[in-house]
């Protein structure tokens, strides 16, 4: 049986983050900044909510007599009860032999063209660790880009405006850092089991190195782009924000009413209307939360079953990118425009390059990993390469019937007094020929 690792990780990072904002908020109350203080408990006490709402919904114990559970989420203890559960039931199963087991079938990934369908005996210890790791994943991705995200940019603020970063602030933003990176790996993963369920998949310990190198590049640049352009323009970079969170909030929404398809209300039996609605808003919130900073990896299909696309859409990943690299590149130019005195001692044109070429660093290790790395890349084609090749063969191909059709139209529209001055090729050869003609009956 697998070790539960990813249990143990998401615990530490759930501990560590909470504590390092408890003291760090107390610093600030001490030296009298309550506007600090009370930014930062909202972000580490918001999605210590989340996380507790999050894993009782995952386990139903909503709808079980455990009063016990119910209070230890209530005092935010659910996380730590949770691992030490995960824990037991990990012991006990290399000690305990079980009467019962259930059978699932899964596909392997195609070699040579070929695809075995395998079958595998599952526990009823396995099955609770894999909701126990299903449950930490789902609380790692909603810790991450809905409280770790927005401390990180706020702390680095504090530190842009006071000049001065210390011990305890410091460590904060380090694991600020881990916990965005970590729940954007987890949020990888989560979208590549989603996608290829029917199939066996096994992720390398390089792909997850490939991924751990594409989100931190591209986190920490977008944070930093967004730290900068606050500091010299607070009252734009709200502008900038809404429509960034309230275009990939309202998103989702947008391409179920255009689909006019029914209200969904069968992926989960125990809720009423109301309760269906409330889940869904909150996936739209969190999925507008993860494009702030990142690209989601997974589309949100408000009409499907399952919630979101399986197809894998290369043209979406790109436009994202591109839109993204050309906002990031707008809003260090407006920095650079309008930068204060506290950048004096700041190299801004090597700065604003060194932020352009980590966000490229983070879009090379991305194109690295779905094109090498990919536990599922031989399902999908065509690949990244073969994907970015046909987008720019489209567009030069678009280009030259463009140039030829305006090449058409401007012969089409010569006025005929234009047509008329100037002479056919026959013309021109047959006036030699009337000339001497005409000299040789003369001299007759």
């Amino acid at each position: 049986m697998k070790f539960p690792g990813s249990v143990l990780a998401s615990v530490f990072l759930f501990v560590a983050e909470t504590s390092a904002a408890l003291y760090l908020s107390s610093t600030y109350r001490s030296g009298g900044d309550g506007m600090w203080q009370a930014l930062t408990l909202l972000f580490s006490l918001l999605p210590c909510a989340l996380v507790q709402l999050t894993l009782l919904f995952v386990h139903r114990d909503f709808t079980r007599d455990r009063p016990l559970v119910l209070l230890l989420h209530l005092l935010q203890l659910g996380p730590l009860f949770r691992c030490f559960e995960v824990f037991c039931i990990y012991c006990q199963s290399n000690h305990i032999e079980e009467p019962y087991v259930s059978i699932t079938k899964k596909r392997q990934i195609p070699k040579n063209g070929h695809s075995e369908e395998i079958e595998k005996e599952v526990g009823q210890a396995e099955g609770k660790l894999f909701t126990h790791r299903s449950a930490f994943s789902r609380a790692s991705v909603i810790q991450a880009f809905l409280g770790s995200a927005p401390q990180l940019t706020l702390q680095l603020y504090i530190s842009v405006l006071r000049q001065d970063v210390s011990i305890g602030r410091c460590l904060f933003m380090v694991l600020s850092l881990l916990s965005i990176v970590y729940g954007a790996l987890r949020c990888n993963i989560l979208a590549i089991k989603i996608k290829y369920d029917e199939y066996d998949v096994k992720v390398k310990p390089l792909a997850y190195v490939c991924i751990f190198l594409w989100r931190s590049f591209e986190i920490v640049t977008r944070v930093i782009v967004l730290v900068l352009f606050t500091s010299v323009l607070k009252a734009w970079v709200v502008i900038d924000i809404l429509i960034n969170f309230l275009g990939f909030l309202f998103y989702p929404w947008i391409l179920f009413w255009c689909s006019g398809s029914p209200f969904p209300e069968n992926f989960e039996k125990a809720f009423s209307r109301l309760g269906t609605t409330i889940v869904l808003c909150f996936l739209t919130l969190l999925y507008a939360g993860i494009n702030m900073f990142c690209w989601s990896a997974v589309q949100l299909k408000i009409n499907n079953p399952d919630l979101i696309s399986k197809s894998q859409n290369w043209y979406r990943l790109l436009v994202y990118y591109m839109v993204r690299f050309i906002e990031n590149a707008f809003l260090l130019l407006m920095w650079y425009l309008y930068k204060t005195d506290i950048y004096m001692y700041v190299c801004a044109p090597l700065l604003m390059l060194q932020l352009l070429i980590g966000y490229c660093t983070a879009i090379l290790f991305m194109v690295v990993f779905y094109q090498f790395f990919h536990p599922c890349k031989k399902l999908f084609s065509p690949n990244a390469s073969e994907s970015f090749q046909e987008w720019l063969k489209c567009a030069c191909c678009n280009r030259r019937r463009q140039e030829s059709c305006e090449s058409a139209e401007n012969t089409d529209l010569r006025s005929p007094t234009d047509r008329e001055e100037t002479p056919s090729s026959s013309k021109i050869s047959s006036m030699p020929s009337q000339i001497l003609n005409t000299d040789e009956l003369s001299s007759a």
